[in-house]
């Protein structure tokens, strides 16, 4: 069984909809609408999160519960 990807404070913003485009809905709830723009293939989520006032480890929690929540269904 292959292992499901998983999300760090240095996952680039583009790489993390390129495990699931249906992730931007996570990225979305936080408030986080930039993930199309140019920077969201150099900018990481922790520096997002820091532009934007977020909590990284909160968001980062929920994109992984994302992830292994399809993993299983």
């Amino acid at each position: 069984m292959k292992k499901a990807k998983t999300v760090t404070k240095k996952t680039k913003i583009g790489e993390v909809l390129k495990i699931d485009e249906d992730l931007a809905e996570v990225l979305m709830g936080f408030g986080m609408h930039c993930f199309y723009c140019p920077m969201s293939q150099q900018e990481t989520l922790e520096d997002a999160c820091e532009v934007h006032d977020i909590d990284v480890d909160l968001l980062i929690k929920k994109i992984n519960e994302k992830i292994a929540e399809k993993k299983e269904g």
